[in-house]
């Protein structure tokens, strides 16, 4: 069965949290908590996905995490493979993607054709789809965290 792992669903969550209110952070802990997820979990997706450079740490009182790229330039294969690395359907499409059955194989382009597919579709979904998607009841969103706060000068 192909299926999302645990952290990408985290993933994901986390991110469609973080672009529901533009700039603002969140604490792993206000995340976690918000959605009933492990916060260990949660914090090493969050470290993915900031080596990945998707959200960055910040730090202080308000501090947590935040969105540093446009959401709709995020797309959901982007995080999945940040988080877990190469999207795979079957060992045909690995790097080593050979088996018994590979020279007389009836299955494997019409399964190329199906990953591709899935590969596109994950390709196509961005964040922002996620947070904004019209056509889906979404689990309302907790109050955020953290919202952004503007530093306006005046000059004296």
């Amino acid at each position: 069965m192909l299926k999302l792992t645990k952290k990408a669903d985290y993933g994901l969550i986390a991110l469609r949290h973080l672009a529901s209110v533009p700039g603002a952070t969140a604490s792993t802990k206000d995340i976690a908590d918000a959605y009933h997820l492990p916060v260990t979990l949660l914090a090493k997706v969050l470290q993915q996905l900031s080596r990945a450079g998707i959200v960055q740490s910040v730090a202080g009182t308000n501090g947590g995490y935040k969105l540093i790229r446009n959401p709709g330039a995020v797309s959901a294969l982007e995080v999945v493979r940040a988080i877990d690395g190469p999207v795979i359907l079957t060992h045909c499409f690995t790097e080593h993607g050979t088996c018994d059955q590979s020279d007389m194989c009836t299955v494997r382009e019409p399964l190329r054709k199906v990953h591709e597919a899935i590969l596109d579709v994950l390709n196509r979904f961005t964040i922002t789809d996620l947070a904004e998607s019209q056509n889906l009841k979404l689990t309302p969103l907790p109050v955020p965290l953290n919202p952004v706060t503007s530093t306006l000068h005046q000059e004296v």
